[in-house]
């Protein structure tokens, strides 16, 4: 299985199992999705790193990703709040992982 594939995994595991916590809000069996999905997530991410791929990027990802989507199905599914202010912070946070991962190409060639 690719990276990315296994990437895009980890993310809608962990999206998941984010939403299954909020979900237990109105029941408790929701908790046992969420060990799942916490559990499977960390493992993808595990299998990601034995593969050889940068933490900062797997991590940076991840996160970003996982922010926006929670967001953004947050308010889908539960009718929270998903204000002008909520997208731009999402824009902040993806736009930041770039920044990061864009600054590692640079380091690693004034190493050089």
């Amino acid at each position: 299985m690719g990276k990315w594939a296994i990437l895009a995994g980890a993310i809608v595991l962990e999206v998941a199992a984010t939403l299954a916590l909020r979900a237990t809000i109105d029941d408790a069996w929701w908790a046992v999705l969420t060990v799942a999905g916490y559990l499977g997530a960390f493992v993808a991410l595990s299998a990601l790193l034995r593969k050889g791929a940068p933490i900062g990027v797997v991590y940076g990802i991840w996160a970003a990703a996982g922010v926006a989507l929670t967001a953004v199905m947050g308010a889908v599914l539960f009718a929270e709040p998903f204000t002008p202010l909520i997208a731009i912070g999402i824009a902040a946070v993806i736009g930041g992982v770039v920044l990061v991962e864009t600054g590692h190409g640079t380091e690693s060639k004034v190493r050089s």
